[in-house]
């Protein structure tokens, strides 16, 4: 019989990419269809910082611990620090672009002795981090919405009860749930149109508003760079540093492109790019934005956190364009922040989906399925769903405790990126950079975003103003060590904890037998030493 011509083989065996060929380096079958191009990564990376709704959600963190000088000065000092961090990830997600991205680094890394233990730590810190930053953004998209409300009405004075602020929070986190359970290539276009709404709203912000603004309410220069107003009662030096919180929680996220790897085109290159391109992009808007905004935000700085509309920012757009093109530029704002919202469920869904099939979630034999029809993990989109759902419960505690979920994501992420990146230069092992490197900068850079990392972990924990009340205490420390007491009490519980278990990452193959000669195999993962089981079929 004539043997079959090659294009025949080619058709019915055709070759992997070299994505496909890298992931399976690293353990991993190909599950998800590659739809996300280089420039739609980026796209996600910079529409998941979202700076204009992540600056008027946080400005209240700025304005009474240094006023406008925290406003400019404070993003000028945070942005090098952050732009560290992005560099020790890009680094990391360029040697090992996978979903699970972190701890999953944390376990290649790390000595055989503890790398159970830190991969399972680090795979529940950025599953808090990520499921924290859907409640957290829904929360202020939802808070917006009544502040658009207010800007309507004819004396500002809207009110809202927690009741109803919650339906709305609950509408937001559920439609985004339907939105996130579509398909990959609905999703991948769709990053087109949330990066460009969300660089034409800068823009608009950075020029329109210098343009509008009265007289009455235009800064000089010594007010709007020079002016420090400290409200919080902390010493002045530790006030600015309590400022810091607004640059952080904006351009956060960093693993946001991380968690998609396996669905992007290129990804060893298109993953670190992605990082770093969308924190230098975000620094420049969110710089021009705050200058802005300490130019034409008035002298009156109390009378902005004391408004009633009850969002600073939305003051200074009423006080300088007018009721109706304030309220248009609000809903826009608030357009915007919803898409952000939905990246943060859509990459927060990858997340739980790795997590989940590497077995260490509870109900992982659910949560690790694709849906036939949309090829996306839908259980985990509704399971994160569900999770920020009953996170929004604690605003019927105290809006202290509501409050708490934006610095606790800005913790729980920074536990989980210091691990991996510590890891790779305090034990020995084999790593292997991808095409994104640093070279010789890369230890001096790890090093100083991990300190920057420990430091600003500690401060974030800090209440408000030094005279505190019970309900007015920082409810971080609290919420984020009930969650990692919760992890680590799994861990070590006798006989069904995860010690006795979880192994680090498992492989997903599952190898097709053919013809006579055709036999049960393993597969060794070399590079990761992670044992691979297979299964015939």
């Amino acid at each position: 019989m004539a043997a079959p011509r090659a294009s025949a083989i080619s058709k019915l065996h055709p070759q992997p990419s070299a994505d496909e060929t890298t992931l399976d380096k690293l353990g991993y079958k190909q599950e998800f269809q590659r739809e996300f191009t280089p420039l739609e990564v980026s796209g996600l990376a910079f529409s998941y910082i979202g700076v204009a709704p992540s600056i008027a959600s946080v400005l209240f963190y700025a304005i009474p611990n240094g006023g406008p000088f925290a406003m400019v000065w404070g993003w000028a000092v945070a942005c090098p620090f952050i732009m560290c961090i992005g560099l020790a990830m890009a680094e990391l997600a360029s040697a090992a672009p996978t979903s699970g991205g972190l701890y999953y680094w944390t376990y290649l890394l790390a000595s055989p002795r503890c790398r159970n233990f830190l991969s399972w730590i680090v795979g529940y810190s950025n599953t808090v981090e990520i499921i924290t930053g859907v409640a957290s953004v829904n929360w202020a998209c939802a808070i917006q919405i009544t502040a658009a409300i207010s800007i309507a009405s004819s004396d500002q004075a809207y009110t809202t009860t927690n009741q109803q602020l919650y339906g709305i929070y609950a509408a937001l986190v559920l439609s985004h749930a339907v939105l996130v359970s579509f398909g990959t290539k609905v999703l991948a276009r769709l990053q087109r149109l949330y990066t460009l709404l969300s660089a034409s709203l800068c823009i608009i912000i950075i020029i329109a508003l210098p343009i509008a603004t009265p007289p009455d309410y235009q800064n000089s220069a010594n007010f709007a760079l020079g002016d420090f107003t400290n409200l919080a009662g902390w010493p002045s030096g530790f006030t600015f540093i309590l400022s810091l919180m607004a640059p952080l929680y904006t351009i956060g996220g960093y693993d946001a492109s991380v968690h998609m790897s396996e669905e992007a085109s290129n990804a060893a290159t298109a993953i670190p790019w992605a990082i770093v391109s969308s924190i230098a992009v975000s620094a420049v808007f969110g710089w021009g934005i705050n200058v802005c905004l300490a130019f034409c935000m008035g002298t009156d700085v109390g009378s902005l956190l004391s408004s009633p509309i009850g969002q600073p920012m939305a003051q200074i757009l009423y006080n300088s364009l007018g009721q109706k093109k304030a309220l248009a530029l609000w809903c826009l704002i608030i357009s915007t922040g919803y898409m952000v919202a939905s990246n943060c469920l859509l990459v927060g869904s990858r997340q739980t989906f790795a997590f989940a099939r590497d077995g260490a979630l509870p109900f992982s034999r659910y949560l690790y399925r694709i849906n036939c029809y949309t090829g996306t993990p839908v259980n985990t989109v509704w399971f994160d769903s569900i999770c920020a759902l009953a996170i929004g419960l604690l605003s019927f505690v105290s809006i202290e405790a509501i409050n708490a979920v934006f610095t606790i994501s800005v913790n729980a992420s920074y536990i989980a990126f210091i691990t991996p990146i510590t890891t790779r230069f305090a034990f020995k092992n084999d790593f292997k950079p991808g095409p994104f490197h640093l070279g010789k900068l890369s230890f001096p850079v790890a090093a100083i975003a991990v300190v920057w990392m420990v430091f600003m972990i500690v401060v974030f924990c800090f209440p408000a103003t030094p005279q505190t009340t019970t309900q007015q205490i920082n409810y971080t420390a609290v919420v984020l060590g009930g969650f990692m007491f919760l992890a680590i009490s799994w861990y070590y519980c006798p006989v069904y904890g995860g010690v006795h278990w979880y192994t680090g990452p498992i492989s997903n193959f599952t190898l097709t037998i053919r013809d006579e000669d055709s036999m049960s195999e393993k597969k060794e993962q070399h590079d990761a030493d992670i044992s691979v089981s297979v299964a015939d079929v």
